[in-house]
């Protein structure tokens, strides 16, 4: 399974995504589920899934399927 499948994987179990929800272009808000609370707990799935700290930043920044998997691949997660 690659980076981009896991990281699927983590956005539709942590935000609840029905199976048809472009993943890949989603960013923050753009749907009901992914509000404050759906982006801690995507985080926490995120940081749990991959073995990563986020720091402050990354968590503020982490606005959208691809910020999310050029973050883990600058945190040296592999494919």
């Amino acid at each position: 399974m690659t980076l981009s499948d896991r990281l699927r994987a983590v956005f539709v179990d942590a935000l609840e995504l029905p199976g048809d929800v472009d993943v890949e272009n989603l960013t923050y808000r753009d749907i009901e589920q992914w509000d404050s609370l759906g982006h801690m707990t995507l985080v926490a799935a995120v940081e749990d899934e991959f073995d990563v700290q986020l720091e402050t930043d990354q968590v503020i920044d982490l606005s959208s399927f691809k910020v999310a998997l050029d973050m883990l691949r600058g945190l040296g997660v592999d494919e």
